[in-house]
């Protein structure tokens, strides 16, 4: 197809996609129980850390954690006591135990006692998106933790596709009309933003002749938004709901 019909075809599937009925299956339905903006942000970091694997036990585990923090994630977070972060001692998902979620309670204070928060970790001016990721996981590790934690965060500039985290910061900054995205970081432009590439979106894209590259990394990314920047240039990840979509439900 050329680029017309490709744009009205990938059109055609974010409408069939990005709209509430997706919330049912997708990691994004965690954040969805919360109001309060703080809450919002470090459920969704949390959900988007452990994504990876069967879908189900993400959002089951992703459950765990939010009981684990009492349903406040912002209150656990700033008010945590040391028997409250013993508690999470025996968390596993996958290879994220429960040393790794401490570790990520002592970042998430740091970075809302000393950095602003998350929002204004990210909002960095004259840095791309894939700057700020590195930046902000150089400053989320200056807390105590383990070495090992580190791995659950990637970083761009290690040639990473940073998946999970570019798909929190599609959550977080779209500004979505269907109600699946929450657009709650009004200081970074959708226009930033850089397509989540997984192993199922990478594949469509390819079959779709919007990415050339084998691998599912950095360079992979930045040939991949280079392509749906065209297609939409002011929304380039809604095509994030196309990709993804076609590749899990459609099998395409």
């Amino acid at each position: 197809m050329n680029a017309s019909e490709l744009k009205e075809f990938l059109d055609e599937k974010v409408e069939l996609y990005n709209n509430p009925n997706f919330i049912e299956s997708d990691p994004i339905q965690i954040p969805h129980l919360y109001a309060q903006k703080e809450d919002i942000e470090i459920a969704g970091f949390l959900a988007a850390t452990i994504a990876w694997g069967n879908r189900k036990m993400i959002i089951n585990n992703a459950t765990k954690m939010m009981d684990l923090m009492g349903n406040s994630p912002y209150d656990f977070v700033m008010n945590h006591s040391n028997s409250q972060l013993e508690n999470l001692e025996n968390f596993v998902h996958r290879t994220f135990n429960g040393q790794d979620f401490i570790g990520f309670m002592k970042g998430l204070r740091h970075i809302y006692q000393n950095h602003n928060g998350l929002e204004a970790v990210f909002s960095k001016e004259n840095l791309t998106m894939q700057h700020t990721i590195s930046e902000f996981k150089q400053l989320f590790f200056e807390a105590h933790h383990l070495n090992r934690t580190e791995k659950h965060i990637s970083d761009p500039l290690n040639g990473s596709a940073a998946k999970r985290i570019n798909m929190y910061l599609r959550w977080m900054v779209r500004k979505d009309t269907k109600g699946v995205d929450f657009g709650i970081w009004k200081t970074i432009s959708p226009a930033a933003l850089s397509c989540p590439l997984d192993v199922h979106s990478g594949n469509v894209a390819r079959k779709l002749g919007l990415l050339h590259r084998t691998q599912n990394d950095a360079k992979a990314v930045a040939e991949l938004d280079t392509q749906l920047r065209v297609l939409d240039p002011n929304d380039p990840v809604k095509y994030d709901f196309a990709l993804f979509g076609l590749g899990v439900f459609e099998g395409f």
